[in-house]
């Protein structure tokens, strides 16, 4: 099923939450919500499922109106990051709970239920557990049952809300290799939310990151991760590194910077910032810079400083050790930018938080 979500506003209170979204998802597409807590990625799904109502716009669902349907019409799967459920039923009653409260006309005979029942928990390897309750299951056992629930009624759209979101690192991974077979077993309509960016670009056809209640850039992990449409994404991306340099006929410089690597922009002449992660930065002895190595440490396989001019500025650097040119603290160096992302100075960009690139970000 496709949908088309066009000028889409929702205001709680005088906080704006979500502010003129237009988004259009592919039938059969997987599709991921990025963003930080309050960005409204979550009211937007609300909204989709029929839990929330938007002040203005629209929501198409195969051409349908769907801000028309109650949310019991829309036949919406719905997946929550803490599982949602009943904690006096099996694994087989949760299931099948879904397809015995159709209405009447619409509800399976009870043995099409039991074979539905069979034929899902066989498909996601739960069959085992099929009399056991909540209590007596490990977490991906019970977000499993959870997306069984979900996927019994056939629906049109599934949803999930940081369905991992409460799961240790290690499983994480692999339900998440787990949930991109059943969603390309199934073909359904996936929108899911989620605040880890590997997660997001792992599972995900393409990522729409969020920022503030606004879509920030839509795309593929690479492009965003190398070509950030705005200082919000730059820094959710984990550019920390922020410092301020001229534009001149589209190259950057600055002082003790070494921008040569950088393309050329197709950006105005004058003030600018470049936004770059610290594994992106070298650290080159230069007697002539105005930065200095006031910190310095190995991992082994990376060196991490801390360069500082003397107006009290710092960069954090990771480079590899291998290779790397004799440092001290107190050196004199230059620092090489390998890849970073370059805007005119407004100032006017709305902040985001600044998060460290890891594999897993603390909630």
């Amino acid at each position: 099923m496709s949908i088309t979500i066009s000028g889409m506003t929702k205001r709680f209170d005088r906080t704006e939450v979500l502010q003129g979204i237009d988004l259009d998802v592919a039938d059969g597409e997987l599709v991921a919500l990025l963003g930080p807590s309050g960005s409204g990625k979550t009211t937007l799904l609300k909204i989709i499922a029929g839990l929330e109502w938007p002040d203005s716009g629209r929501l198409q669902v195969a051409g349908q109106d769907w801000l028309q349907l109650a949310a019991r019409d829309r036949r919406i799967g719905f997946v929550f990051q803490h599982y949602a459920l009943f904690p006096h039923m099996s694994v087989r009653d949760n299931i099948a709970f879904g397809l015995e409260v159709m209405p009447r006309g619409q509800r399976p005979s009870r043995a099409q239920i039991a074979a539905k029942v069979d034929e899902l928990m066989a498909f996601l390897q739960i069959d085992q557990l099929a009399d056991r309750y909540p209590a007596q299951l490990s977490g991906g056992q019970r977000q499993r049952v959870a997306l069984g629930r979900a996927l019994a009624i056939q629906p049109r759209v599934l949803l999930l809300d940081e369905p991992f979101g409460a799961l240790d690192a290690a499983i994480r991974r692999d339900l998440r290799r787990w949930l991109r077979g059943v969603h390309e077993a199934t073909g359904s309509t996936t929108i899911f939310v989620t605040h880890d960016q590997e997660e997001a670009f792992e599972l995900a056809d393409r990522v729409v990151v969020m920022g503030a209640g606004r879509i920030e850039q839509i795309g593929h992990a690479d492009d965003i991760h190398d070509h950030p449409a705005s200082p919000f994404v730059a820094r959710f991306m984990g550019a920390t590194v922020e410092l301020p340099v001229t534009l001149a006929a589209g190259r950057a410089t600055g002082p003790g910077l070494d921008l040569s690597a950088l393309p050329r922009r197709a950006l105005p002449d004058g003030p600018a910032r470049i936004f770059a992660r610290p594994a992106d930065i070298r650290a080159v002895p230069d007697p002539a810079a105005c930065w200095t190595v006031s910190s310095l440490g190995s991992t082994g396989a990376e060196l991490h400083l801390t360069a500082t001019k003397p107006d009290g500025t710092e960069v954090e650097v990771q480079m590899p050790r291998r290779g790397a040119p004799a440092l001290s603290r107190g050196a004199p160096v230059a620092l090489r930018i390998e890849a970073a992302a370059v805007f005119p100075d407004s100032r006017r960009d709305h902040a985001a938080p600044v998060l460290p690139l890891r594999k897993e970000i603390a909630r």
